[in-house]
């Protein structure tokens, strides 16, 4: 952290006194100065500056993890970090933001993180054929959730194929995952729907496919 800017509420005292037992500036302010340094509706008081994680993409793979999410052009900030938050819950090694998905950083990415964004490794590369590339190389089956796929979780699992390290690659809100990017994949899968609903939004397909590669990853 480089500053903290806080209120004076008594919720505060710990993480202030914490602060700058870290040498970390305290500025005091006023709630309607902390409310415009906030982007949120109902602000916390409590507002840090901290400089950006910058790993790469090498690094987030160097322990090689054996399960990878990889977003590919998602748009929606809320979706990324709820994606990054169900990845670290199902025991992801990281999160690789591919192509032109939303900054990882994004306030309410950060948020919707709900912490998740500080608990594994988060990198980012614009090229998708360097990081499906990279995931591969770090010994990871490349998995693309599609809800047009021909086979499903239920067969994957039935086989076995759930169970080996995995890469799952998710798509955009609005179209998926691009032709030329699912014939880069090893396979694509989609998630059975045994109701009447049309489909899943990203975070909760993903949430099913992340939790359906680690059930099958800690039998």
């Amino acid at each position: 952290m480089r500053d903290v800017f806080a209120t004076e509420q008594p919720r505060h005292v710990e993480l202030v006194a914490r602060a700058r037992a870290q040498s970390v500036p305290v500025h005091l302010v006023t709630e309607r100065a902390a409310a415009s340094l906030s982007e949120t509706v109902t602000p916390q008081g409590l507002i840090a500056v901290c400089d950006l994680p910058d790993t790469s993409l090498a690094a987030a793979l160097a322990e090689r993890p054996e399960l990878v999410a990889v977003l590919v052009g998602v748009a929606d900030p809320g979706n990324a970090g709820t994606v990054v938050r169900v990845a670290d819950a199902a025991g992801a090694g990281a999160v690789l933001f591919a192509g032109d998905t939303v900054d990882a950083f994004n306030g309410k990415a950060v948020r919707a993180s709900t912490g998740s964004l500080f608990h594994l490794p988060i990198a980012r590369d614009r090229d998708v054929t360097a990081v499906l590339a990279a995931c591969r190389a770090a010994g990871l089956r490349l998995v693309g959730a599609d809800g047009h796929a021909t086979s499903d979780l239920d067969a994957a699992d039935r086989g076995g194929d759930l169970a080996a390290p995995t890469a799952w690659v998710f798509g955009g809100e609005a179209h998926g995952l691009p032709a030329e990017v699912k014939s880069e994949l090893d396979t694509t899968l989609r998630v059975p729907l045994y109701g009447r609903a049309e489909s899943l939004n990203l975070a909760t397909a993903a949430a099913v496919c992340l939790y359906a590669s680690a059930r099958a990853q800690h039998r």
